[in-house]
């Protein structure tokens, strides 16, 4: 039997970033300043979420000279609908939880 699990606030976070222009690759870096989360909880996330079938990757295509190609990130069908339950569930659970500047998410209380 699969357990249910609720996602953690960082997951939907991501999610809503994600979803704010969900066509767009991003990469996971570009994530993690957007958030203020670190690498070490963000790679996770993403793999996480690719495993999920939530998110398509991709590799860069032409990287510049001399840096390595880096890895691409966006939702799926199925993520977007993901991303909206998941930010529809966090609303109805903390309506004061998120404070937004920009394209920056900030999570109390949660």
């Amino acid at each position: 039997m699969t357990r249910l699990r609720r996602p953690s606030p960082q997951t939907i976070a991501v999610l809503q970033a994600l979803a704010e222009e969900p066509t767009t690759w991003r990469y996971g870096y570009e994530l993690c300043q957007m958030l203020d989360v670190k690498a070490g909880s963000m790679y996770p996330i993403l793999i996480r979420l690719a495993d999920r079938g939530l998110l398509e990757t991709a590799w860069e295509a032409e990287p510049p000279p001399g840096r390595p190609a880096r890895h691409l990130y966006r939702l799926t069908r199925e993520g977007i609908a993901t991303a909206e339950t998941a930010s529809a569930t966090a609303t109805d659970a903390a309506p004061a939880a998120t404070e937004r500047k920009g394209l920056r998410v900030r999570w109390e209380g949660v």
